[in-house]
């Protein structure tokens, strides 16, 4: 089990192979050299409500991801009882048909981490298979087709998260550690290696790196209009900034600090809090949701604190930041619509799992 798989529960236990357990990775940074800067507050705090969007039908489990394009909404179900992901009518949420049916079949998926809508076709990711699937609408718009899957090389180690770069190529984390995001082909092969994990600790670099490739664990999403590629660490409170059009690169590292855990009988113990949970690049600004919540306080409660974050984070483009909404609904997957100032969301702790939040200009 990847440290990374931790999104799934509050009561969190994590688990690394033997040959990784010599490592503990609990370190502060003492200083901040070059492009690693740090923050700690935002120029503006807001609060925001949010609508609840009332679905006819009750299908989630766990309602991680959602994107619109159009008038189509989609929510990615990271727990899936019969299917990953399902189709609504926008802005209505009138159900339409569901899609990535769970399964070992060929033609099913063991697991969905996350999709990417690119030129008006959808692609997933299915991490236990490694595979990369591309589907398409139907001619009246209410399903999607199933139309090609792409199998990733056997040396790329299972990818959490992966993010479209143009039409032929792909970003996934490399959790090898030797770099920290991979270019991927349209046929799967491994075509370029980009930065590395910018940790203040030297001896995990040299002596542990799928380890620490592993706690550093992100999300992350690329804006092709401007070239910007963000990922937000799903422990303690890094946010990295590529601009791959000029090869500009920042990392900006909040109070809580790099990403911490422990080696405990055996088995990595995160040590500092729950982070990131999802991050979105627009023409703009970034946007991700942060947690903040410790581990000690989540084992403290024992799965009676709601899971999800209350604030979402927006930083400019280059990483300064710019403003901190503080929610009144825990939530963890985002999709963010400027034009419309609108933030639509999926809450894991609540029947009617949709949420729209309006904002004002940042």
């Amino acid at each position: 089990m990847l440290l990374g798989d931790i999104v799934l529960k509050n009561n969190v236990s994590l688990l690394f192979l033997s040959f990784f357990l010599f490592i503990s990775c609990d370190h502060k940074h003492k200083e901040y050299v070059g492009n690693v800067l740090p923050y700690s507050r935002f120029p503006q705090e807001k609060e925001l409500e949010g609508e609840v969007i009332e679905l006819d039908t009750a299908l989630f489990r766990y309602p991680f991801r959602i994107r619109i394009e159009g008038d189509k909404a989609i929510v990615m179900d990271l727990h899936g009882s019969d299917y990953y992901g399902h189709l609504f009518q926008y802005p209505s949420f009138q159900y339409l048909s569901s899609f990535g049916r769970r399964g070992d079949s060929p033609t099913e998926m063991l697991s969905m981490e996350n999709f990417r809508l690119y030129n008006h076709e959808l692609w997933t990711l299915d991490a236990n298979k490694s595979e990369l699937t591309r589907l398409d609408f139907s001619s009246s718009g209410d399903s999607l087709l199933r139309e090609e899957t792409v199998t990733l090389d056997e040396d790329i180690l299972r990818p959490l998260d992966f993010a479209i770069y143009n039409d032929t190529t792909f970003v996934i984390p490399d959790y090898s550690g030797e770099s920290r995001f991979l270019k991927v082909n349209c046929k799967g092969k491994l075509i370029e290696k980009i930065g590395a994990i910018p940790t203040a600790n030297e001896k995990a670099l040299q002596e542990a790196r799928p380890a620490l490739a592993q706690a550093w664990r992100s999300f992350l999403d690329y804006n092709l209009h401007n070239g910007v590629l963000a990922a937000v660490t799903q422990l303690g409170e890094v946010v990295e900034i590529y601009n791959l059009k000029d090869s500009t690169h920042v990392v900006r590292i909040g109070e809580h600090d790099e990403p911490e855990f422990k080696i405990s009988d055996g088995y990595g113990i995160p040590t500092g809090i729950m982070g990131f949970s999802d991050v979105q690049v627009t023409d703009s600004a970034i946007y991700a949701v942060f947690h903040g919540t410790s581990f000690k306080e989540i084992a403290r409660q024992s799965g009676r604190l709601p899971d999800g974050g209350k604030y979402i984070y927006v930083f400019s483009l280059e990483g300064e930041p710019l403003c901190k909404y503080v929610l009144d609904h825990y939530i963890y997957g985002i999709w963010v619509d400027e034009a419309t100032k609108t933030i639509m969301a999926t809450d894991v702790n609540n029947d009617q799992p949709i949420l729209k939040f309006s904002f004002g200009s940042v």
